[in-house]
């Protein structure tokens, strides 16, 4: 089974890099805390909002030490629109203020480091390593891989620990940055859930769905 899962997943990935991508983060950031905040505030948030909201955010903080010394509710009017903007606010501060006692204000640059910060889980980690340090240390699971994945019957799971484990032990470690990358992109731009477009989708001739 998990032979013939292996297979599988070479297939999607063949398919994936004979429709090549521009391979470039979809957060605007100009710094690794800036991509730690702007995927902070991505939690149930679209892309295209966070890009929006961090272009006047970036503006107001310029490093991290205003992020550490920023007055929360300041903070909160900059990112409401966000979603569950408190918590978030909260997190970057508290993010901000561990990095600069505990790392001399240079983000870290290993998953077991980041796993240490307020609100930082896995998904976080590894869009932070993967696209500030070109460090890959597992596959971002966002919601459209979660969906996808399970799609595709590359896992049972909806918990994103347990499928990112279970794509790990499918996917070459090689392609772990850029499978991830190129099933969000389908997310987004063709197997949307709400109305997948099976024609023009290039999985069409492998995909469980195909009609």
């Amino acid at each position: 089974m998990l032979k013939n899962k292996k297979k599988y997943v070479l297939k999607i990935i063949k398919i994936f890099k004979s429709n090549p991508l521009e391979f470039v983060c979809p957060l605007k950031f100009s710094s690794p805390f800036e991509l730690l905040v702007a995927v902070v505030l991505s939690a149930q948030c679209t892309d295209k909002r966070v890009n929006k909201i961090t272009k006047n955010l970036f503006k107001r903080y310029k490093n991290i030490k205003d992020y550490a010394n920023a007055d929360i509710f300041e903070l909160e009017s900059y990112i409401i629109s966000s979603g569950f903007f408190r918590n978030k606010a909260k997190n970057i501060i508290e993010s901000a203020k561990l990095i600069i006692s505990l790392y001399n204000g240079i983000v870290p640059n290993t998953m077991f480091e980041l796993l240490k910060l307020p609100g930082v889980a896995r998904k976080t980690a590894n869009v932070v390593l993967s696209f500030a340090f070109n460090v890959i240390e597992g596959i971002v699971v966002d919601t459209h891989v979660i969906r996808i994945a399970n799609l595709l019957h590359l896992t049972e799971h909806v918990n994103p620990v347990k499928i990112e484990k279970d794509l790990m032990n499918i996917v070459p470690r090689i392609h772990w940055k850029i499978f991830s990358f190129y099933i969000q992109n389908l997310g987004r731009t063709i197997c949307k859930a709400k109305n997948p477009n099976h024609i023009i989708c290039p999985l069409n001739k492998i995909c469980h769905l195909k009609n």
